[in-house]
Parts: C-alpha cells; structure tokens; sequence
C-alpha cells in the first residue's frame, strides 16, 4: 500500500509539468500583454515596454517557462504577482482554505441529499417517489450553478432578508454558495447510486439475504449499498475535485476571495504567475483526491485491497 502510495504521488509531477506546460502556452497564445492591461490604453508605448521589462515578460517563452519550472522545483517559489507584486504562494495560501471550506460543505451537502434519494428511487423503482426523483434530479442536473446562486441571492438575501450574500466572516455566508453547488452535484449523486443500486439488489446474494429473513434495512445498507459503493465513491471523489476548481464562477457571483476569484481576476489582468500557481495548486489537489478514492476502494473491497498489499 505504501508503494502504491509513493509510486502515486511521483506520477502527479508529470502531470503537473504538463498542465503547467499547456497552461502556460495558452496564456502566451492569448493576443496582448499583462503591462497593456495594467497600465490601460492610454499608456505610451515606451511605458508598456519598460513594465513589460521590469515583469520580465520581454524574455524568450522558453525562458519565461524554464525560470518558473526552476523557481518551483528549487524553492516552491512560484513568482510574483503582475498586478499586486505580491508573492503568489503567500496569495494562493490565504485563499485555499475558502475555496476548500466551500467545496468541503457542498459535498457534504451534495452527499446528504444525493445518497438517500438515490436508495429510495432505486428500493421504489416506478414509484411515484422514484418518477419525482428522477425528474427534479435531471432537472437540476441541467441548472447552471452560477444561474442557480443568483436566483439564491435573489430569493433569500433580497427578498427575505435571511441569509447574506457575500462575505465569508461566518457559516451563514457559506449557505448560499454550498447550495448553488450542491443541488447539481446531489443530482449526479442521486442518479449513480440509485443504477448503482439497482445492479446490486438484483443479485443473487442480496435475494438470498432476504429469504434468510434479515429486515429490509439491514439488506439495504449493510449488503446492497457496500457492494455499491465504487461507483459511488468515484462520483464523489470526481465531484469533490470538480467543485474545487468548478467553484470558480460561484465564487465570483458570490465575491467569495478564494482561490476562484483569484484565478479569474489572474485571467482578466493576463496575471501569469497567478494564473500558473492556481492552476499546479488545483492539479495538485485534484491529483491527491482522486488518490484518497482510489485507497477508498481499499475499505469498500477487500479484493481490491489485497491488490493493493502486492
């Protein structure tokens, strides 16, 4: 299991250099230069050139690219910001924690809504509670997240005057934003375990447990949901990644300073280094989550774990 581990954590360097790599070619591609967007279009020429020299961004793309892949390797460092001069990792740490409070709430409340009904509508298949399901789960499924925050915003911080709609100084600010993310991601939740669950309860094993006379509820939780478990794990941990850097646009519509905002305000002002260190941060922990669920499989399958332990 350790070596599995390490062998992990080692392949998540290749893909961080190329996601860096790609990142960085793209942005460069991208007509205009970070010294024009700053200074604005009233600047002369000769002031754009002297910022863009004192930014560095005059130098070779290799170059450019080559002293960021060495200030990251050598000193974890990953340059300055174009717009604030202030040291990116420095920005990047004071905004991670927001982001992943955020992501962290909305999973939870993604799974608390999603896992439940998807058991219901998979015990009650062709019901009229699996047809309601089924039909607001699409529905939501198909809701912009960033639509679904405004219309948050309009209903219960305008209109009721119960929640606000902006800030982070206490939970109550993260209800809305969790709740913009949650309901499309609870959809996808719901809809997974209840076919996962169907696969299950149509076993064999699970028909037998119920002519053994164990109660409907001990068959569900205890035999047919831990057998159902990978694909759910899977979505969960594939959604939990997808939250992290998809909370981008929310965090905007809510003017949360995560790492979020700090990405799209990096894009806007062609802010490399911040755009490049948001970028390896949200690579590197979309890597590390899809590792937790893969050493997840461990506990929900023991044949996998034994796998794991060659």
């Amino acid at each position: 299991m350790f070596r599995y581990v390490i062998k992990r954590i080692l392949l998540l360097i290749p893909i961080m250099i190329g996601v860096s790599f790609i990142v960085f070619t793209i942005l460069n591609i991208v007509p205009g230069d970070p010294a024009r967007v700053i200074l604005g279009e009233s600047a002369t020429a000769d002031e754009v050139a002297q910022l863009n020299h004192e930014l560095g961004y005059d130098q070779p793309f290799v170059t450019r690219y080559v002293n960021f892949l060495k200030g990251v390797i050598t000193k974890f460092d990953f340059g300055t910001s174009y717009r604030t001069r202030d040291s990116v990792l420095e920005d990047i740490l004071t905004r991670i924690p927001i982001s992943f409070k955020l992501a962290s709430f909305s999973i939870l409340l993604a799974i608390c809504i999603g896992i439940p009904l998807g058991i219901f509508s998979a015990v009650k298949q062709y019901s009229l509670f699996d047809n309601i399901a089924r039909f607001i789960g699409i529905f939501m499924a198909s809701v912009p997240p960033f639509w679904l925050g405004m219309m948050l915003i309009y209903f219960f911080a305008l209109i009721l005057h119960i929640l606000p709609s902006s800030g982070v100084s206490s939970l109550k600010h993260y209800i809305l934003p969790s709740l913009a993310l949650a309901i499309p991601y609870a959809s996808a939740i719901m809809r997974f375990t209840r076919s996962s669950m169907l696969e299950t309860i149509r076993q064999e094993y699970i028909k037998t447990a119920e002519a053994k006379g164990i109660p409907e509820s001990r068959v569900i939780l205890n035999h047919a949901l831990r057998n159902a478990a990978l694909p759910i794990i899977t979505i969960i941990g594939t959604s939990f990644g997808g939250l992290l850097g998809g909370a981008v646009v929310t965090e905007s519509v809510f003017s949360l300073p995560g790492l979020g905002t700090l990405l799209v305000t990096g894009i806007r002002m062609k802010d490399i280094p911040v755009v490049m260190g948001a970028t390896v941060f949200y690579a590197f922990m979309f890597g590390c989550i899809m590792l937790i669920v893969d050493l997840l499989y461990a506990f929900a399958d023991a044949r996998i774990k034994a796998k794991y332990s060659k």
